[in-house]
């Protein structure tokens, strides 16, 4: 068992380092572009064309941002849609994290190229050029995007483990703080190399955008090659394609996910402003330009012990109380900013309030939005895990969107473009300045703490009962995949005609018990259904035939197996096993993977189910009841793994 237990923690262990990895790219990808694209433009891409011309170019690159983002709301599902309706040898995300992620990346470094200098050259051949390209980058980073955090649903169901992978792809976040830390002193080293002259210039943000490039493009192979998709029951009872009709239904009737999709939105509105204006508070605020890389390293410091430290919380606090100590920490960090700009020690303190608790939102948002995917599939029957992970990047693009428009417009406004400096500023820019970044971002992050608290009522214990329901209901309902829905009617009539004598084994020894006589954990007696139980004699669990794991539930207590033959069974592990969350169970095999009769399957620990004040009866159950025409039960009162315990006449 300690082999086994070694060998799951240290596959378990790289998956999630792959998955981790891939965001160090990511992160800084979607920084450099979401953040630095508007700093880059108002600065560097139109130096040398006369100031009119240039102001009227940023703002069309500023409203096109604007526009592209808004029109985004509705891409971004319609994007999440048709990765969720891939289906490839590689599976359904591998092929969009490898040619999005490289297409996208590529793009970035043409945009910080200033489409080879052309922004400098001819503002007619610029425009009609830098149109298609943004646009093609986005849409491929949309599909990088969503392909990658909707995968988190696919590695696992548990909601514990999400958060381990959540919390780790959170942590190598750190990406967007590196580019925070390292572009001016990048981008001002490469300008001086080429030109001799100590600034942000073009050669810099060229060669800045070739190193995010490259960078992001090792991470997309990286989680593309390095990760691995369960194919579970609960994914492929859902596994048929969905239309746009029936996928904006979908969406539109989850009600827990819009409730947390709101707050998100809000907040990330007044997040995205004053990240976007921070460098412009050291540059023009302050006067301290050169001090704009602590604003870099806080949040990385805070990010190697924010991610961490999340599950460990999590385990003794609700994501809910994480997520308002979190706010209140960064209301606190607002009112510190409005009160005072020209004290470096409170700045700097309201840095640590404002970037520490980020990432424990991010979790708490995330997680929430992954674990909606099962109470949408419960509510209304339909699974879109990459369309509901799609949300969450559609909000941060929006809030993109917001946080370059006003970048654009705050600049402008208040003379921070070009050459302007701190002692150049007016008393009114500066007040402009300070309500948009600090008080309008005060208000919305309030706003967004109430709506959270008080709407969203799926916590980590109502999703643990939500997936126990679907899987019990599958359970009930049947085990058969879904998937194939191209059999025609001629062939079902044929193959109906046609019957197989299935023999079962008994997959565990012990003392024979038919289900009239099983006794539950509430000592009710009897129980319905086709099948027998098992008073065990040892604690572990054998394949009964030839044939293929379809269904293991995140509790281990039952799994559910497909004969080569086409029967249909589940093996239930205990009465009331399901409250020890998996505690006790060690599983050998899992979704979608094919045995041998006589194969291990699964160790259970018999003490600790009993210790634990529950039954450690093992239940055999046949679940297709409308295909099974005849079943005979072995009368033997002892049986021995392996033994004969069942023939089934089955309708193929």
């Amino acid at each position: 068992m300690d082999a086994v237990q070694k060998k799951d923690r240290r596959k378990n262990f790289w998956s999630i380092f792959n998955f981790a990895f891939a965001n160090i790219g990511g992160s800084a990808v979607y920084m450099t572009f979401g953040t630095y694209f508007m700093v880059y433009v108002t600065s560097a891409m139109f130096t040398g064309v006369p100031k009119a011309q240039a102001n009227k170019l940023i703002a069309m690159i500023t409203g096109l941002i604007f526009i592209i983002r808004l029109v985004e709301i509705f891409i971004d599902p319609i994007i999440g849609n048709i990765v969720d309706n891939t289906n490839t040898r590689w599976g359904k995300f591998k092929p969009w994290l490898i040619g999005a992620g490289t297409i996208s990346s590529l793009l970035l470094a043409l945009l910080f190229s200033g489409i080879f200098g052309l922004s400098r050259v001819s503002a007619t051949w610029f425009t009609i050029l830098f149109i298609p390209i943004f646009i093609t980058f986005d849409i491929f980073y949309s599909f990088r995007d969503v392909s990658y955090w909707g995968m988190v649903p696919a590695l696992t169901e548990d909601s514990h483990e999400r958060s381990l992978f959540t919390a780790a792809a959170n942590f190598a976040g750190f990406g967007q703080n590196i580019v925070t830390i390292i572009i001016v002193p990048v981008v001002t080293y490469v300008t001086f190399f080429f030109t001799g002259k100590h600034n942000e210039g073009q050669p810099g943000w060229t060669a800045f955008g070739i190193l995010i490039a490259v960078v992001g493009i090792i991470c997309s192979l990286v989680v593309a090659l390095g990760t691995h998709e369960k194919q579970n029951a609960l994914r492929a009872v859902t596994k048929k394609k969905t239309s746009l009709k029936e996928m904006f239904w979908a969406l539109a009737h989850n009600d827990q996910m819009l409730w947390t999709a709101f707050p998100y939105l809000i907040y990330g509105f007044g997040n995205a402003a004053t990240a976007g204006l921070m460098f412009y508070l050291f540059k023009y605020v302050m006067d301290k330009p050169g001090l704009f890389w602590i604003t870099g390293l806080i949040p990385t410091i805070a990010g190697f012990f924010t991610s961490p430290l999340y599950p460990i919380i999590n385990k003794w606090v609700t994501r809910k109380t994480i997520y308002a100590v979190s706010m209140c920490s960064m209301i606190l960090a607002y009112i510190l900013l409005i009160v005072s700009t020209d004290n470096l020690v409170m700045v700097v303190t309201a840095m640590i309030l404002y970037y520490v608790p980020q990432g424990f939102i991010f979790m708490a948002v995330i997680l929430t939005l992954t674990d909606t995917i099962e109470y949408g599939q419960l509510k209304n029957g339909t699974r879109n895990e990459a369309v509901t992970l799609a949300i969450r990047p559609m909000l941060d693009k929006m809030s993109g969107a917001i946080s370059n428009a006003i970048v654009g417009w705050v600049a402008v406004a208040a003379g921070m473009t070009g050459t302007a400096t701190a002692a150049s500023m007016t008393p009114g820019g500066i007040s402009l300045f300070k309500l948009v970044a600090f008080w309008a971002a005060l208000i919305l992050h309030v706003l967004a703490l109430f709506i959270y608290v008080f709407k969203v009522k799926i916590s980590e214990k109502k999703h643990a009962e939500i997936v126990d329901e679907l899987q019990h209901k599958l359970a009930v309902e049947g085990i058969s995949d879904n998937s194939d829905t191209e059999t025609t009617t001629s062939e079902k009539a044929a193959t109906n005609s046609e019957e197989a004598n299935v023999e079962v084994a008994a997959p565990v020894s012990g003392v024979r018990v038919n289900l009239a006589d099983v006794v539950d954990e509430h000592d009710h007696k009897g129980l319905p259904g086709n099948g027998i139980g098992i008073q065990p004699t040892e604690g572990k669990i054998y394949a009964p035939f030839d044939g293929q794991v379809v269904l293991l539930f995140t509790t281990k207590h039952v799994i559910g197996l497909r004969s080569d033959d086409g029967l249909e069974i589940l093996i239930h592990v205990g009465l009331g096993t399901v409250n020890m969350r998996g505690e006790g169970f060690i599983n050998h095999v899992d979704s979608g993977q094919s045995f041998k009769k006589g194969d291990l399957l699964l160790e259970f620990n018999r003490d600790k189910i009993q210790q634990a004040g529950y039954k450690d009866t093992v239940l055999v159950l046949l679940t297709q009841g409308d295909k099974v025409t005849q079943s005979d039960y072995t009368q033997e009162d002892v049986v021995s793994h392996g033994d004969e315990l069942v023939k089934v006449q089955l309708k193929k």
